[in-house]
């Protein structure tokens, strides 16, 4: 017998201390013009000493597992999406399940960066097809500003990164009618390694000499991300609106049909120039980079919250989702609401 999935419920969270342009001037000697012109980043959330990233995810899970009308020892499986974890290791996954209270079930964590949501959504949806699973928790959960270069040698990297978390259940469902009835489409997910190190962070690992980490390495600064900005943003807009284009021909569906465009939310910029690529008007696509800066794997479920909170998204939509990120990765998806 063959399983469809959709997404039942849908939580977000960020941290409660909002750090506008203005707050990051003379932290960073930048300006609030700069960031804006560049980003369209008007403020962040970040988190204070004693938070950490499953305390966030946390908070969205448990919004979404009641929106989803379920208890938590509901939930069979955890797919944990994540670049900034509590821990290097066990997987931060594990952490959000002692939380959460549900032992035993399976848990994934997967590094997938800002493509992480959409690789997530995809394996709960293939597992809740297979038949072993019935609801799955997707989770991306990021603290970037405990990892950010807080000083004018970073400004360019750490405007843009924001503290945040957003969650969502899919659940197995029958679809009578593919037009009407709620369920995820098509997920594709891409990955070119050959770009790897045009957004990363060095250190620590196994591949930075005898130690995988040193103070010679922390005094480099080689625990701070790095990104070639010029080269993401070409790759970015290419490959979003190509795996978009894919997953519209996969379907037989026409961008026109799509009425809402949940994207990842790096720059303000790739986004307007993806919609310029594929034609979409503006009003089509949500954007949240304004208020929450990028957040990662947090960012297409934190979006779609707020779009379900302000109307934007709303029962029996088609929408569409795309994100690009370090790796390279890039993914897109098809779902209807």
């Amino acid at each position: 017998m063959a399983f469809n999935s959709r997404i039942t419920g849908v939580g977000s969270y960020v941290p409660p201390k909002i750090y506008k342009n203005s707050d990051l001037e003379e932290m960073m000697d930048t300006s609030n013009e700069w960031i804006i012109q560049r980003t369209g980043i008007e403020q962040r959330h970040w988190v204070d000493e004693n938070t950490c990233t499953s305390d966030l995810a946390l908070e969205a899970s448990n919004i979404a597992i009641a929106d989803a009308g379920l208890q938590a020892s509901d939930i069979d499986m955890i797919v944990f999406a994540t670049l900034s974890p509590d821990h290097d290791f066990p997987g931060t996954g594990c952490f959000l399940q002692t939380k959460l209270g549900i032992p035993n079930i399976t848990v994934f964590d997967i590094r997938q960066q800002c493509t992480g949501f959409l690789y997530g959504l995809s394996l709960a949806d293939k597992f809740v097809q297979s038949g072993g699973h019935k609801n799955v928790l997707v989770v991306g959960a990021e603290v970037h500003s405990k990892g950010l270069d807080k000083t004018p040698a970073g400004r360019s990297v750490s405007v843009l990164f924001g503290d945040g978390a957003g969650a969502v259940v899919v659940s197995r469902t029958e679809v009578k009618d593919k037009s009407k009835d709620s369920h995820i489409m098509t997920t594709n997910l891409h990955a070119d390694g050959t770009f790897a190190k045009e957004l990363w962070v060095p250190a620590p690992g196994t591949d930075v000499g005898a130690d995988r980490i040193s103070h010679a390495l922390l005094d480099e600064g080689l625990h701070f991300p790095e990104m070639n900005g010029k080269t993401v943003f070409v790759h970015a807009v290419k490959r979003m609106a190509e795996t978009l284009t894919q997953s519209c021909i996969e379907m037989g569906v026409k961008i026109e049909d799509i009425d809402l465009f949940l994207f990842h939310q790096a720059n303000l910029r790739i986004n307007s120039k993806v919609a310029e690529v594929l034609n979409i008007p503006e009003e089509k696509i949500f954007n949240t980079i304004q208020k929450y800066g990028n957040t990662t794997a947090a960012t297409i479920p934190l979006g779609m919250h707020d779009a379900i909170k302000e109307g934007k998204l709303k029962e029996g939509m088609l929408v569409a989702s795309a994100a690009f990120g370090s790796g390279f990765t890039w993914a897109s998806s098809l779902w209807r609401y």
